[in-house]
């Protein structure tokens, strides 16, 4: 592990699933201390997007000044935990890092909001960013979706949807240590059974407040998804010590065979989420590389 995030690893509280509330109650302290960026060079206005079939969602815009391009940015948690308060300083960092609108996501959480619900709040996001791109002030054409961990998961899924269903244009998708796979069949979900912050059993937990019970379908599980032709290029991060890291790299050795192009990169000595150690040299080359990703996937 790297030394830097190794200091950190006892500090680590133990989140259980097993408690949602408990979990939301310990992932908003954890929010709550960790360096707000500055916000004077963008406007950050909140909204709701409304649902067909559930109610409205908050959604948090992050509008740096000649901003051109969005990405709809869907925060992990696991299914359970995170809204728009605390995903605040990550929005707030990707924006400026990134110079595109970014749109965090309040969607709906497991278990009160198995599947679908969330996949339909952050498609809504997609379809209303897309139809509002002129209020938004971009281009309709340089629109991504992005996520980290379960919102990773999300973000496949939802450019999944748009394929199938012949949706708004997605420019790129950003999958940052996404939740793909229910099965947990690789090495690394099999062998990570103690991992910081997150591990084997902690995983299996979301899955199962995510599907509440119901067989899983490539828009819950994107890596079951047999068809993986026509889906925008990719970008996937993974990191060293973490149970996703198998399936993400799987996952991108299957978008490259059907002729998707992908960035696949591999940090080294980290773990799942241990970018939140912003002090760290290694998680502020990840921080940064994010940013500097979607600027470029969605430049002119």
């Amino acid at each position: 592990m790297d030394p830097e995030l190794e200091a950190f690893v006892p500090l680590f509280p133990q989140a259980d699933l097993a408690d949602p509330a408990g979990a939301r109650q310990l992932f908003a302290r954890l929010a709550a201390s960790v360096p707000l960026p500055d916000t004077s060079g963008m406007e950050v206005e909140d909204l709701a997007v409304p649902v067909a079939a559930g109610p409205d969602v908050p959604v948090r815009v992050y509008r740096p000044h000649d901003a051109r391009a969005a990405v709809v940015w869907l925060h992990g948690g696991g299914h359970v935990t995170g809204d728009v308060d605390t995903e605040h300083p990550w929005a707030t960092r990707l924006a400026a890092t990134s110079g595109v609108v970014v749109l965090s996501v309040g969607f709906r959480l497991s278990p009160e909001n198995p599947f679908p619900a969330s996949l339909d709040d952050a498609y809504a996001v997609l379809t209303w960013a897309a139809a509002n791109a002129g209020r938004l002030g971009v281009d309709p054409a340089r629109i991504a979706v992005a996520g980290h961990s379960a919102g990773g998961g999300l973000a496949a899924a939802v450019a999944l949807r748009a394929r199938d269903e012949r949706g708004p244009a997605i420019r790129f998708q950003l999958l940052n240590q996404p939740q793909l796979d229910d099965r947990q069949e690789t090495w690394s979900q099999r062998n990570f059974t103690d991992t910081p912050w997150i591990d084997r059993d902690k995983v299996a937990a979301s899955w199962r407040h995510y599907l509440g019970g119901r067989p899983a379908t490539p828009y819950a599980a994107p890596a079951r998804a047999e068809d993986l032709t026509g889906l925008p290029p990719a970008y996937i991060a993974t990191a060293e010590l973490c149970p996703n890291r198998d399936e993400d790299i799987h996952y991108a050795l299957r978008l490259l065979q059907a002729g998707v192009s992908v960035e696949l990169h591999q940090w080294p000595g980290t773990f799942h989420g241990s970018q939140a150690i912003v002090s760290a040299d290694v998680s502020q080359r990840q921080n940064a590389e994010l940013g500097a990703v979607l600027r470029r996937a969605l430049a002119d």
